[in-house]
């Protein structure tokens, strides 16, 4: 098998990271933090512009510190009190006194944040005027990720993707990334291999995400999935087994997230609650089945770096819901791994997720994604149990193909190309009830 280690270290330390509030209005807080701070002077008007997806996540999420819903409030934190160098913990770092400014600010601002068709699902561009000058910001692909930045139309930064023509006149086919040439097990044998030391950090991510699944514990917060559960198994009503704990830490996370608690969790693959599906049902198990650093720490490498292998099929926005398919396979997979299974079981715990809960629409980010991560995460522990006692589903089943990794291709194809008018009708339907 190839050693692709520092590759997939580098991967990992690029996309699990701590996040403060839900990406999409983050992403969009920053590139208005960014843009304000070239401007140097007071904004007199503004024109911002985001994908689709971005769009559709942003419309109805809470925004930390803010009883104001979505994109728009979160833009003029951005500009209010925004600081670019704290990347996606950008509103963390903002005063209650700054979000009453900033909530005051969309009250007497005209702010204008519309959709705009983008070939990246990761797209958001900020236009800010002064008495003086105009700033043109964008960032593309990751949330997190500045492609452009003008002033007075001087170009400070230009990584914009240049579009090459071949000679008959086609667009060159996008540049090949690590994971797709990549397989299942050579993930897994690599993580087996990594230094402790390059993933210890991934230990910060149960940390954090645990902090913000006890706030959606301690108090009905947002729709009160995890402290449903919880109340639930006090009477009862649900058994206190690892499938409904992992189920309760989880939904309760997202709840106290989507609600708009003000603290950071740790993000994958650029989504703070596919960091919550990635890490939480492992740190369940790992809190009935105690592990060692070391061997928690792999499995959560092998989460997070699944979840990155289904993403660069399905794509980072998806109209499939990440965290119940991406996130849920990448943590399945974790599981397996920290319950001593075979490498077949593995990959039969990930097939058993494609056959399971492939399909799963995403409808923007929003308190009822708890429901959505409740059901990933039960359905990520229920089927690693079951693929370590065999019960796997076959090859040739569905979209499940002759291999883990032909299933993950098969899946991609049903995400990206399948679904994509999917996409857009769930964003007619949203922008309908929203008028």
């Amino acid at each position: 098998m190839r050693d692709i280690r520092n590759e997939l270290v580098e991967m990992l330390r690029n996309e699990v990271k701590p996040a403060v509030g839900c990406t999409e209005p983050v992403a969009l807080a920053l590139a208005c933090a960014k843009a304000k701070e070239l401007l140097g002077e007071e904004v007199v008007d503004n024109k911002m512009l985001v994908s689709n997806n971005i769009f559709k996540n942003g419309m109805g999420v809470g925004i930390p510190g803010s009883k104001i819903l979505g994109l728009k409030v979160a833009a003029c934190m951005g500009i209010v009190g925004g600081k670019s160098a704290d990347g996606l913990s950008v509103l963390e770092g903002l005063t209650e006194e700054e979000v009453r400014e900033s909530e005051k600010y969309l009250e007497e601002h005209t702010i204008s944040v519309e959709p705009t068709d983008s070939a990246d699902k990761i797209y958001l561009e900020v236009m800010l005027k002064g008495a003086n000058h105009e700033v043109l910001v964008k960032i593309r692909g990751r949330h997190d990720n500045f492609t452009y930045l003008a002033k007075d139309g001087e170009v400070i930064l230009d990584n914009e993707p240049k579009e090459e023509v071949v000679a008959d006149g086609a667009k060159e086919e996008r540049k090949e990334t690590l994971m797709d040439n990549a397989t299942v097990a050579e993930i897994v044998d690599n993580v087996e291999k990594m230094d402790f030391e390059d993933i210890k950090f991934l230990l910060d991510g149960i940390t954090m995400n645990r902090a913000m699944a006890e706030v959606g514990l301690r108090e009905k917060t947002g729709v009160g999935t995890g402290f449903g559960i919880k109340e639930a198994i006090k009477a009862g009503e649900l058994g206190d087994d690892l499938v409904n704990y992992a189920m309760m830490l989880t939904s309760a996370a997202s709840d106290a997230r989507m609600s708009g608690v003000k603290m950071p969790v740790m993000s994958s693959n650029g989504s703070g609650n596919h960091g919550l599906t990635a890490i939480l049902p492992i740190a369940a198990y790992n809190e009935r089945n105690p592990q060692s650093d070391e061997r928690v720490a792999r499995a959560l490498a092998i989460s997070h770096l699944i979840t990155a292998y289904i993403k660069n099929f399905t794509g980072r926005l998806s109209p499939m819901c990440g965290c119940g398919v991406a996130a849920a396979i990448g943590c399945t997979a974790g599981l397996s791994w920290l319950m001593d299974a075979e490498q077949s079981q593995i990959e039969g715990a990930m097939e058993n997720m494609i056959a399971n809960l492939s399909g799963m629409i995403c409808d923007g980010a929003k308190p009822g994604c708890a429901c959505k991560l409740a059901t990933a995460s039960s359905a990520a522990v229920q089927n690693a149990i079951l693929a370590k006692r065999g019960c796997i589903v076959p090859g040739l089943n569905g979209i499940v193909g002759r291999s883990v990794d032909e299933s993950v291709r098969a899946l991609g194809c049903v995400g990206d190309e399948g679904m994509s008018v999917t996409d857009n009708v769930i964003l007619d339907v949203m922008n309908e009830m929203n008028k």
